[in-house]
């Protein structure tokens, strides 16, 4: 008989996600975070009643998808063109910052308090840590945002476009250190495909919005129509991992940008999230809170983390801030756009479990990653609500500064 345990657990999460999520409003918090605590309480670190399934998985995976799909499709093309050339400042400056503090701290503890070492495996550890830290998950930040109605703000997109540049750019980093480690991966091959990638992004974008229009004008409001969407979105999501090498969520994004100004957006939108929010999303953020299992750490490896945690946040809101001042942001601006970016979440569990996978990270550092992403997707909505709490009116900001 086969096992229908996912039903209990799919309940579990569905109920414990939305109980601390209300609860986490009435804190006057997103209710974001109290989908993560729920993750968190039930899976191993806690309770254990609930523990990842590859159902739960790939359910996660798909919610993220959409997540990313909606945000695509409320992405204004003419707001993104105006902060392109900052979002990709911004992403340059918050990888670069947290690379180089995310090696420092850990060059610090795999050389006992010398950074500098002669072995190339521990160099290639060290720079590895660094790379998680680049990392940022943006549909935390997507979720808060939108939750407040602060995404389309001129912040809200800078944040949105240098989030995605910040992880091309990981992609890179990390395919470098990857080949450095294997010989078999071939580090120009990867840098065309992601090139490729983008190059046809804009082939679809440009193809496919009229398509779309036509769609439209053919269908209307019809329900055939957000399929078509929802499936183009799925499409576009396997090809920009499976034949570019690019994340999946960067291709949901690119299919949500086709669909943003055409006249069944806001359809496509109101079905789409019906999904994400009554199912998919809240699978997703519980899921990480559910990946969750720490073990026993020694003194030396609570320190580094905590360390590696104050490292992880001072590096990207600093580095994001200065690049977002660099391009002509107000200060209260820039210090929400840094604060957008704080969040490390799946991206980085994907980077850490690939580098236990290949034998570039020792085990020993799993669990102090781990928790440096908890605690950072936990507190990036926190903080968000506490810096968007004055209304100040965004402004498009000026890029002299940056030229």
């Amino acid at each position: 008989m086969e096992s229908i345990d996912f039903i209990m657990d799919l309940a579990i999460i569905m109920l414990s996600t939305k109980t601390l999520g209300v609860l986490a409003k009435r804190f006057q918090m997103p209710q974001v975070v109290g989908a993560l605590l729920a993750g968190l309480i039930i899976g191993p670190a806690i309770l254990g009643i609930v523990n990842e399934t590859d159902f739960i998985s790939n359910l996660s995976k798909l919610g993220v998808i959409l997540l990313m799909f909606s945000a695509g499709i409320e992405t204004d093309l003419n707001e993104l063109k105006k902060c392109g050339k900052a979002s990709f400042i911004i992403a340059i400056i918050g990888v670069l910052v947290p690379l180089i503090g995310g090696f420092a701290v850990a060059s610090f503890y795999n050389n006992t308090g010398n950074i500098f070492n002669n072995n190339t495996k521990i160099i290639l550890e060290n720079v590895f840590i660094g790379v998680i830290l680049t990392a940022t998950s943006v549909s935390i930040t997507v979720e808060t945002l939108q939750e407040m109605g602060k995404l389309k703000t001129s912040s809200g997109t800078a944040i949105l476009g240098a989030a995605i540049i910040d992880d091309v750019l990981g992609i890179v980093i990390l395919t470098i250190v990857t080949s450095l480690a294997n010989p078999s991966v071939h580090i120009t091959t990867v840098l065309f495909k992601i090139v490729a990638f983008f190059a046809l992004s804009v082939v679809v974008v440009l193809v496919f919005k009229k398509i779309f229009n036509k769609l439209s004008y053919i269908y209307g409001e019809k329900r055939r129509v957000a399929i078509i969407a929802l499936s183009f979105c799925l499409i576009m999501s396997f090809v920009s991992e499976h034949f570019f090498g690019v994340t999946d969520i960067t291709g949901a994004y690119i299919a949500g940008v086709v669909i943003s100004g055409t006249p069944i957006m806001n359809y496509v939108e109101k079905k789409i999230s019906t999904v994400s929010y009554m199912l998919l999303s809240p699978i997703f953020f519980a899921n990480i809170g559910i990946n969750t299992t720490i073990g026993n750490m020694n003194f030396v490896l609570v320190t580094f983390t905590a360390i590696l945690l104050l490292v992880a946040i001072l590096t990207k809101v600093v580095g994001c801030k200065l690049g977002a001042r660099a391009c002509g942001y107000t200060k209260s601006e820039s210090l929400r756009i840094g604060v957008g970016m704080i969040s490390r979440g799946e991206v980085a569990l994907i980077i850490a479990n690939l580098g236990v996978s290949q034998g570039i990270l020792e085990i020993k550092y799993f669990a102090p990653i781990i928790i440096v992403v908890i605690i950072t997707t936990l507190i990036t909505p926190i903080l968000l609500k506490i810096v968007y709490s004055k209304d100040i009116k965004d402004h498009t900001p000026t890029l002299e500064k940056a030229s």
